[in-house]
């Protein structure tokens, strides 16, 4: 289980993690704390500027710079469908939340593992 989750956004690929310094500045902004954001989040109770902070602060927590992350969510995520951002966040959220599982493709392909078994 990893705490990042990498996701194409605007430009490029990036980085998106919410890291505890991340998050406390996520509750201060939200005035409120991170269960409680979480849920409202899921429950698709959030408000716009959750979505677009959370984006930016895991782009801080992912590496990008501070300047860089403002550029981007002032660039692609301000004034974006909301249903673009929404996967985005929640993504962001859930890695930090329960963990992103790591992907890595299967060796063999399903047919080749099911024939050996047979």
């Amino acid at each position: 289980m990893k705490l990042t989750h990498t996701a194409f956004f605007g430009d490029g690929e990036h980085a998106f993690a919410l890291t505890d310094d991340m998050i406390a500045e996520l509750e201060r902004l939200a005035d409120l704390g991170i269960g409680a954001l979480y849920l409202r989040a899921v429950n698709m109770q959030f408000k716009l500027a959750d979505l677009i902070e959370v984006i930016r602060l895991g782009l801080i927590g992912g590496g990008t710079t501070p300047e860089r992350a403002a550029q981007l969510t002032d660039t692609y995520a301000r004034n974006t469908p909301i249903d673009a951002l929404y996967p985005l966040a929640l993504d962001v959220l859930d890695a930090r939340w329960g963990g992103a599982a790591d992907k890595e493709p299967d060796p063999e392909p399903a047919s080749a593992a099911m024939s050996k078994a047979a």
